[in-house]
């Protein structure tokens, strides 16, 4: 008889091979997800194993592993660039790798999981275990998944939050014979104002939250958020400000593995079923929060009070360098101890020296307005839930908001937090030298366009400058730090350095991924099929053409079908494409369908290897969805991970509202068929339309 914590060993030996599971998932849940599943599934039926796996992707979970199935298994593969709840593995040989590895390396991973750890729950030595079993890499993973975790759902609060404070300001705003501008009380924008408020407290335990969820799992979320409130209210340790984003994510690593050592502790058995729920997170809450206001909260009250003590020496030096200090201040921690001292300071002046909060004035609204300008300059470099946070960050830095800039340099601090200082030091020096005046404790562009400003044109020239310098700087440190490919990398969901493969598919945290946002792109499309009439008519009995309806749910027709494209570059292969499209109806505006295409390729290559090129759009320039199907023989330049260049390549365009769950099963259905070497051979081969029709009717 055998423990259940000790993984099965006969399986194997009967002759019928070992019965493995896996678990797929990539950020974005579209094609990386099927294209590992089915690739493990080949590569286990070749190797005479049986294999079932979970895709974990955008319309939920499919195929889901049962309890019988986990029992039963001689070992599971997690092939997944986000997280995937494993402690219904416990006890079984677990090999956890990324999402890219499962495409490229099926065969060495299900040999691999024969030898792999026993997952003995979180914290145990198979918890992470990879692939590649360099220590060092998986860490850097760890760490780097944590924090994008926490960002893409700090986002929404960022977002909702700054926005309705701008809105309140802007629509139910007074504007004060000074140049203020006050809501009143008790007023319906008031109360936005309000709710705005509360979405801006709490985003900073949110992080918090959500770093050390990633990292200890649910016993560790009450701790971190519990951790991120303690961190960002200063009154708990004697400080007039809190630690901001900065003191969130060292709360949230804190409380992630404090609660991982923690449930290494040896207890009695009668005290398991509670550790979790009861012991782990008091123990961890408890012992996080006092250790922040005894220990770290100290030193950032000090830190605070000396500041403001040096600042005040300072008054009297030359306007260019105060604006500089003070602007490198107020954008170093967007709203923590040293931001909060700049602008107290300045604040404090208001009255009797207005040129000090001019310069502060100035840098205000720099972080977010050049973390905006960045993803305008270079959109590839950002994920789409990124580049929507941009425009909501543009929005909040013209009110003053500089919070708006936080969920850039929260995942990029190293390169975002030194832009932004670089940005906010032009701009409080130009506001020196020009004796920018502020009479309003506020920053931004609202306090000029309400007249709180003195020398209006040079306080714009400061704003504009800074945040150029801003978006400039960031772009250059995002490329400069790992090239261009790394700098895509690093916009990802998440990185998967233990498969040493292709960048996993851009998301976005927060996406997005964002992430959240349902409006992360997906790096796969749907395929094509061309029927006609006439063609029908002379199809032969051994060649049947099947219906529209049966060739992706009838979005493909023979309209949208082409034996060989007159293209040889990538740009004028979307153009012929979308000619084709057109050529259905269903297309409103072939400019726009291209314009969006194009936007998409920005985002990342839609080349997925395997000679397989598939650009979509989701657009309202088309009236209904459509797919196209083409070939190259030669084959086209795409940047496909793999090197290899578009021979068969798919185009599907969909309008926005129309951009769901049957956007998604159609991409699914394809991403797993196109990993059949015998699907695509055939699609090469096949001559004429109804035979190419005929094979892509396989795809159910």
């Amino acid at each position: 008889m055998t423990s259940p914590a000790d993984p099965p060993t006969a399986a194997g030996s009967s002759g019928q091979g070992l019965k493995l599971l896996a678990v797929t998932a990539c950020p974005t849940g579209i094609a990386h997800t099927y294209m590992a599943a089915e690739k493990l599934s080949q590569a286990a039926e070749s190797l005479g194993h049986r294999m079932k796996v979970e895709t974990q992707g955008s319309i939920g979970a499919e195929n889901v592993l049962t309890d019988n199935d986990v029992s039963d298994a001689d070992g599971i593969i997690i092939a997944a660039d986000k997280d995937v709840d494993r402690s219904r593995f416990v006890g079984k040989r677990v090999l956890v790798v990324g999402v890219a590895e499962g495409v490229h390396n099926p065969e060495r991973l299900i040999e691999q999981v024969q030898s792999a750890p026993v997952y003995r729950g979180e914290g145990s030595a198979a918890a992470g275990a990879g692939a590649s079993g360099k220590a060092g890499a998986k860490e850097r993973s760890t760490t780097y998944k944590a924090l994008m975790n926490g960002v893409s759902y700090m986002i929404p609060f960022v977002v909702v939050g700054g926005l309705l404070i701008a809105v309140s300001l802007a629509i139910g705003g007074t504007p004060q014979a000074d140049g203020g501008l006050v809501i009143p009380d008790g007023s319906f924008w008031k109360h936005v104002n309000d709710i705005g408020v509360i979405g801006f407290t709490l985003m900073i335990p949110i992080l918090s939250g959500y770093i050390a969820y990633a990292i200890g799992d649910r016993p560790a979320l009450v701790p971190g958020m519990i951790g991120g409130w303690i961190a960002n209210t200063g009154a708990l340790y004697d400080s007039k400000s809190g630690a901001g984003f900065i003191g969130a994510i060292v709360t949230g690593f804190l409380a992630g593995y404090l609660v991982l050592a923690i449930k290494k502790v040896k207890v009695p058995k009668f005290v398991q079923p509670i550790m979790p729920i009861i012991v782990i997170p008091i123990v961890a809450t408890t012992a996080l929060g006092l250790f922040f206001i005894y220990v770290i909260g100290k030193p950032i009250s000090w830190v605070f009070e000396n500041l403001t003590g040096w600042l005040g020496g300072l008054t009297g030096t030359s306007a260019a360098l105060l604006g500089i200090i003070l602007g490198l201040m107020i954008a170093f921690d967007m709203g923590g101890p040293v931001n909060k001292t700049a602008f107290l300071f300045g604040a404090g002046l208001v009255s009797k020296n207005p040129e000090i909060m001019g310069m502060c004035a100035a840098a205000i609204p720099v972080p977010p307005l050049g973390q905006g300008l960045a993803t305008l300059i270079r959109r590839k470099l950002f994920t789409e839930q990124e580049r929507e946070t941009g425009l909501a960050a543009l929005f909040m830095g013209f009110f003053g908001i500089t919070e708006g800039a936080i969920p850039f340099a929260a995942a990029r601090p190293a390169r975002v937090i030194p832009a932004n200082m670089l940005g906010g030091a032009v701009a409080g020096a130009i506001a020196g030298l020009a004796a920018v005046k502020d009479s309003v404790p506020h920053g931004g562009p609202i306090v000029a366009v309400l007249g709180a400003v003195g020398g209006v044109p040079m306080f714009f020239v400061a704003v504009v400058i800074g945040s150029v310098v801003t978006g400039v700087a960031t772009v250059a440190f995002m490329v400069l730090g790992k090239g261009r490919a790394g700098a895509k990398a690093d916009a990802a969901a998440a990185e998967a350095p233990e498969a040493g493969a292709p960048a996993p598919e851009p998301v976005l945290a927060g996406v997005g991924v964002g992430t959240g946002a349902g409006s992360a792109p997906e790096r796969v499309g749907a395929a094509p099929a061309r029927t006609s009439t006439a063609t029908a008519a002379t199809a032969t009995a051994t060649v049947a053409e099947p219906a529209e309806d049966e060739v992706l749910s009838g979005h493909l027709s023979a309209q949208t079908v082409s034996e060989q494209l007159d293209a040889d570059n990538k740009d004028a292969a979307i153009r012929e494409m979308a000619a084709m499209l057109a050529t259905t109806g269903k297309v409103a505006d072939v400019d726009g369908l291209v314009r969006a295409a194009f936007a998409r390729e920005d985002q990342g290559t839609t080349g997925l290897g395997e000679e397989i090129a598939i650009p979509h759009a989701k657009t309202d320039a088309v009236t209904a969805p459509v797919v196209g199907f083409a070939r190259s023989a030669e084959g086209i330049e795409w940047g496909s991970l793999d090197g290899t260049k578009a021979k068969l390549i798919f185009m599907i365009s969909v309008p926005q509202e129309a951009a769901g769950d049957e956007h998604l099963r159609i991409l699914a259905l394809l991403s797993r068929k196109l990993m059949d070497t015998g699907f695509r051979e055939r699609l090469t081969a096949a001559e004429g339309k109804p035979e190419i029709l005929r094979v892509l009717g396989e795809i159910k």
